[in-house]
């Protein structure tokens, strides 16, 4: 199949992949699309949103509807690394046998990262940088593809341990759950409270997702695109010749390198989704405030001010 009938492929099975979606999930559009985003550019995604917004129920209805293993691991504070990752144990005949974790999966679910300790959240983000988990001195590479959704409670922030700017940097996107508008809520509660049950069928293989992966790589990308997203990041940097008095103002530090990378990824994605074979900078900016969102610390000013994150987004593009 040549790259074009690919693109026109991938736009038909996308819109398939949402109808099945929404057999279970009322509305959340927007964050259905930026999870999709994100697991056809081949990253991973922070979803920060209260309890009860069916978190859980989207991640598990994707995999079904993506054809592809599912796991959900509830991340508390006495969670080690090897509940995680797997461990070595003695089997019947003397001899060591790795027993493999829940990680070894192609879709993982972990919940409220930020309930356990630094050194679990460091193993869980080694298997999403390098695809691969290091036990015992021997090396296990993990099923293509891999795709984790770690989710935060925006609310309860007692006795929790906020991830590291260098380890929300590994998060491609950051999506903003919100609360369902009064007639989705209508028909959640009609849906959830009867004894319907739909089906979700799975319309895609392992192999399909990867090679869909890979020809978004190779879209191409007009320079004046990859100068307008790098200016872009740059632009959030406080000390760079770029950036405005509103940045200066309200920012203490900006996005690094891999949010250009990223912004380009999800462009060509976000473009090859709406059926164009090469991205514009209107693709950037659809993708700009996912992706930003967590890259960039505002200062005690903006929070003083009520200035969000999202407001500063706007005010670079």
């Amino acid at each position: 199949m040549s790259d074009v009938a690919a693109i026109h492929n991938l736009v038909q099975k996308r819109n398939e992949l949402k109808n099945e979606i929404a057999k279970i999930i009322v509305g959340q559009d927007a964050v259905v699309d930026q999870i999709l985003l994100c697991i056809f550019s081949g990253g991973h995604a922070l979803l920060v949103g209260v309890p009860g917004l069916a978190k859980t129920l989207m991640v598990n209805t994707l995999a079904q509807a993506l054809g592809l293993d599912f796991k959900r691991i509830q991340f508390t504070p006495d969670l080690m690394p090897s509940d995680i990752l797997g461990s070595e144990i003695l089997d019947e005949n003397r001899r060591f046998k790795f027993i493999k974790g829940p990680v070894f999966s192609n879709i993982i679910l972990a919940d409220e990262i930020n309930r356990t300790p630094p050194k679990t959240q460091a193993a869980l983000l080694e298997a999403m940088q390098e695809r691969s988990v290091t036990i015992a001195g021997e090396n296990y590479k993990l099923d293509l593809p891999y795709f984790v959704l770690a989710t935060q409670n925006p609310i309860e922030q007692e006795g929790t341990y906020p991830l590291p700017e260098a380890q929300l940097d590994r998060f491609m996107f950051a999506i903003k759950l919100e609360y369902p508008s009064f007639e989705e809520e209508v028909q959640v509660v009609k849906r959830t409270t009867s004894d319907l049950n739909n089906t979700i069928n799975p319309l895609f293989t392992a192999q399909e997702i990867i090679d869909f992966q890979q020809l978004i790589r190779r879209i191409p990308v007009a320079d004046n695109v990859i100068e307008y997203a790098v200016t872009l990041v740059s632009k959030t940097r406080p000390d760079n010749p770029l950036s405005n008095e509103f940045v200066k103002n309200y920012l203490d530090w900006g996005a690094g390198p891999r949010a250009s990378q990223n912004l380009i990824l999800a462009a060509k994605a976000n473009a090859a989704f709406n059926g164009k074979f090469s991205p514009d900078i209107e693709d950037v900016k659809a993708v700009a405030t996912g992706i930003l969102r967590h890259r960039i610390i505002k200062n005690y000013k903006a929070d003083a001010e009520g200035i969000t994150e999202e407001v500063i987004i706007q005010k670079l593009m």
